[in-house]
């Protein structure tokens, strides 16, 4: 197993793990310190020595732990931009390589937690994982004046790792040709929103996007207000100034704003978002998608059933539930109402989830589907569905529990507080990023996705959920190839995406007539919101084809 690798900036010397090399806290650039705090990414250093890349580099500076880092003590420190490279071997092989984006909201978080361990996809599928660091809150994404990047520094970040590795993963045994990006939550943002910029062109080919889409991101003016009262907040009156105040000044402002934000920011927005930033963001990205941009990139996308339970949505009682949708809609009260007539008489807890998973993630994946469907783009969308036994099931289906499904990482440290501690469905997704191979054999397949329900009243069209990548030819009214895409048949049936997309036994040899879809279709040319809930409920049975090719 080769453990030294040739770099730009020189040699680096890894270390055997598990049967792996790993190459961990390698810099991909600068040191973000001093004149370079609130600006740009520059290159790393050139060097002649072998650099000793055994162990992980610090996180981005960050107030304390939430979410998966509430279990993982995170070190952290200005000098934060490093990556890390799991590779069966540092070799010539042209291996696929993924690229994982950590969440955290923008504000917390890092690349090395156990979570996110690639031994698995090296072991298993012969896949190079890289994961990185970047700037957040704050120092990655504050506005500040005088400083034309600050807005958008932690994308930027990692647009510099993306570059770096198109540069030098051949020297790990990995494909500059054969890229995926992903990434879950701010992570999922994240990957959106340098889909949206050109900066990106040509340093990936394919994109994964868990429980995110290219929504939170700021307009310029909210970002500029939120910056101005960080600046305020930190006693700077100066770029220079604000460049040379103390770390944990920086936090303590940062932590005021978030506090604060409510003044100056739109409902469900927080303060240290990405933003529309001329040069390099120069719209909302689900605007640039119904553009066409990277309507050339193949995308998964998808969402889990139960978001939001991880914030105890689903405990809020009747009497707080109006104040508490306020914080997402003015008039909760429709909303309300189209729930109920969809589920019947649920709990309030119940409605508070639907309206805030739909709200947060799911709508928003839906619009990024359809944007690019516009434009050919080639788009699968899934939903996790797997219930977690921990709390007594009050979880469910929440936000970041496919996680240690996608990475095998089942069992590591602080995944028993998500899944609980009866058995465990073992599976794992192990060949995701291989989609040109197997769109070689099954270019045209239907996704079919679980909707639990919907509280925007334009909903979306029956005939755009049919056609994500054009894979419904309505004029000739068929399918190419049908899948029965359902992330679970049951609990205790947990097979990724290498039984959901390509096995063999699935796939539809023969064009299939949908005259009852059409026949649906016909019927409801004008669908209202409640009637295309019912009609998409039907889906499912709808798109159940027997081996002769004809509709059960």
């Amino acid at each position: 197993m080769q453990l030294i690798a040739e770099t730009e900036q020189g040699p680096v010397e890894g270390r055997e793990r598990g049967g792996i090399a790993l190459f961990a806290g390698i810099p991909y650039a600068s040191p973000p310190v001093g004149n370079l705090r609130f600006a740009p990414p520059t290159p790393p250093v050139n060097r002649t020595d072998i650099l000793t890349a055994q162990q992980f580099g610090p996180a981005s500076p960050q107030l304390p732990g939430e979410g998966l880092t509430d279990s993982h003590k995170v070190n952290w420190d200005e000098d934060c931009l490093t990556l890390n490279i799991c590779t069966p071997s540092a070799d010539q092989t042209k291996r696929p390589v993924m690229v994982w984006i950590h969440g955290g909201a923008y504000r917390h978080g890092t690349g090395s937690i156990p979570w996110y361990d690639g031994t698995r996809f090296a072991k298993e599928s012969d896949i190079v994982t890289v994961t990185i660091n970047y700037r957040l809150g704050a120092l990655g994404f504050a506005r500040i004046p005088g400083a034309p990047t600050s807005g958008i520094n932690g994308i930027l970040d990692q647009i510099a790792a993306l570059e770096w590795v198109r540069d030098n993963i051949k020297n790990f045994g990995g494909d500059p040709n054969n890229i995926t990006i992903a990434g879950e939550s701010a992570g999922a943002f994240s990957v959106s929103t340098i889909m949206a910029m050109n900066a990106s062109t040509g340093l990936f080919q394919k994109a994964i996007t868990q429980s995110g889409a290219g929504h939170h991101v700021l307009p310029q003016q909210q970002a500029e207000s939120a910056g101005k009262m960080f600046m305020t907040a930190l006693s700077a009156t100066s770029l220079e100034d604000a460049q040379h105040k103390d770390i944990h000044a920086v936090l303590d402002a940062q932590k005021y704003v978030e506090e604060n934000a409510h003044e100056v920011m739109d409902k469900g927005q927080l303060p240290f978002y990405p933003s529309i930033t001329k040069r390099y963001l120069e719209d909302h990205p689900i605007t640039l998608f119904n553009k066409g941009v990277s309507s050339n990139i193949p995308v998964l996308s998808g969402t889990n059933t139960d978001e939001t339970t991880l914030w105890g949505t689903n405990q809020i009682p009747e009497l707080k539930l109006r104040k508490w949708l306020q914080n997402y809609i003015t008039d909760p009260e429709p909303f309300i109402n189209a729930v109920k007539e969809d589920r019947g008489d649920i709990s309030a807890g119940e409605i508070a989830l639907a309206i805030s998973t739909d709200h947060t993630f799911r709508i928003p994946a839906i619009r990024m589907a359809e944007a690019r469907a516009n434009h050919g783009g080639d788009t699968w969308m899934y939903e996790f569905d797997w219930k977690s036994k921990a709390f007594n099931g009050a979880l469910g289906a929440c936000h970041a529990l496919e996680i240690p499904f996608t990475f095998g990482t089942l069992g590591v440290n602080g995944t028993d507080v998500f899944l609980g501690t009866s058995e465990l469905p073992h599976g794992l997704i192990i060949d995701i990023i291989r989609i040109d191979n197997y769109r070689k054999k099954y270019d045209k397949v239907v996704a079919q996705i679980d909707f639990i329900t919907t509280y925007d009243e334009r909903c979306w069209s029956i005939r755009e959920v049919m056609n994500y990548g054009e894979v419904y030819d309505i004029e000739s009214k068929s399918v190419s190839e049908i899948w029965d895409w359902h992330w679970y048949k049951s609990e205790n049936d947990i097979s990724w995406l290498n039984e959901i997309w390509w096995n063999e036994e699935k796939k539809r040899k023969e064009k299939m007539k949908y005259e009852e879809v059409i026949k649906q279709f016909n019927e409801y040319p004008d669908l209202d919101c409640r009637t295309r809930l019912r009609v998409l409920k039907n889906m499912r049975e709808l798109w159940r084809i027997d081996d002769a090719g004809s509709v059960r």
